[in-house]
């Protein structure tokens, strides 16, 4: 019983991790300004991320355990370097 249960909250979770990214890539493409559509990048890599670490845990393999951190790393300094550069105009200050 207790694994049934486990699996159909892992399925309700994926389903809407996915229904979140999809509302992120809807907000990124129709996002009047640029701060709505790096919001949505925010939400598109830690829905991925997310999606990616149900996946590693559903199949119990440590690839997507590894590729989720990626993602984490790479969204979060990309997240830090677009903010920076919307604030002064340039990301590598002279």
């Amino acid at each position: 019983m207790s694994a049934l249960i486990v699996s159909w909250a892992g399925s309700f979770a994926l389903l809407c991790f996915t229904l979140g990214l999809a509302c992120a890539v809807l907000r990124l493409i129709r996002g009047p300004r640029a701060e709505d559509r790096i919001l949505a990048l925010d939400t598109l890599y830690i829905n991925g991320m997310l999606i990616l670490l149900l996946l590693g845990l559903r199949f119990e393999a440590g690839l997507y355990f590894d590729i989720a951190l990626l993602i984490a790393l790479f969204g979060f300094v990309g997240s830090a370097a677009l903010s920076k550069f919307l604030l002064h105009g340039e990301v590598i200050e002279p």
